[in-house]
């Protein structure tokens, strides 16, 4: 957890207590020493967030203090948190975990009327369809994007033959209910696409690569919207 976010947190353990809560208390709900905390309470004082109490007793934050509302209409709310439910039903677990904790900061601090309609659930994002192997080759995948480490793949193709390719994962589309990889395949010298579904396993290899004006994600896209006219 960056300081940032636990800021955020500390501000939402301290907000509308009719008691005060220790140091010692606050620095087991965050995992941090006690001398953290004594800073991060002088960094909300010095943000001119109003704490009250002291060290040894415990601290609160005044009980009638909000924090600003953001600035967001009602369909950009619901956007928002559509987006939000979509990544935590049809992404790996890390990225779900994230939406999760954005939904949760964005409704602490909406007025009561958005509050409101962000606890509608009229439109339903389901997860049922989602295979909990997918998510983890999904967050394998993302990795290897992320870090431009080559992978070796095991791939069940479409015509039911097996296959093993050594790829540069370039980036993850999500079409037709599943989550697709375009990689550039060794084997082919080509870009090619793999469905996540299909994938059997996965290595991350030791070899990094680098992207070029003729091998990237962008490229790939450009080239699939020029054919499409």
């Amino acid at each position: 957890m960056n300081k940032a976010e636990r800021l955020f947190q500390l501000t939402n353990l301290l907000r509308g207590r009719r008691m005060a809560i220790t140091a010692k208390t606050l620095a087991e709900k965050l995992e941090v020493s006690e001398r953290t905390i004594y800073r991060d309470i002088q960094a909300l004082e010095l943000s001119g967030i109003p704490v009250e109490g002291e060290a040894g007793i415990g601290y609160r934050i005044r009980h009638n203090f909000e924090l600003p509302p953001l600035m967001f209409d009602r369909t950009e709310i619901i956007a928002l948190l559509l987006g939000s439910r979509m990544v935590q039903a049809w992404s790996d677990k890390e990225l779900a975990g994230a939406a999760g904790r954005a939904i949760d900061k964005i409704n602490a601090i909406l007025p009561d009327d958005l509050k409101a309609l962000a606890e509608q659930q009229t439109l339903l994002v389901p997860d049922y369809f989602v295979q909990s192997n997918d998510a983890d080759l999904s967050q394998q995948v993302r990795q290897a994007i992320e870090e431009k480490r080559q992978i070796q793949l095991s791939y069940n193709r479409a015509d039911g033959q097996y296959s093993e390719r050594v790829l540069d994962p370039l980036g993850m589309v999500y079409w037709g209910g599943k989550w697709t990889l375009i990689a550039w395949c060794h084997l082919r010298g080509d870009y090619r696409e793999f469905r996540i579904d299909r994938m059997q396993q996965i290595t991350l290899l030791e070899q990094y690569f680098d992207t070029g004006p003729e091998r990237n994600l962008q490229h790939y896209i450009a080239l699939m919207t020029a054919q499409s006219y």
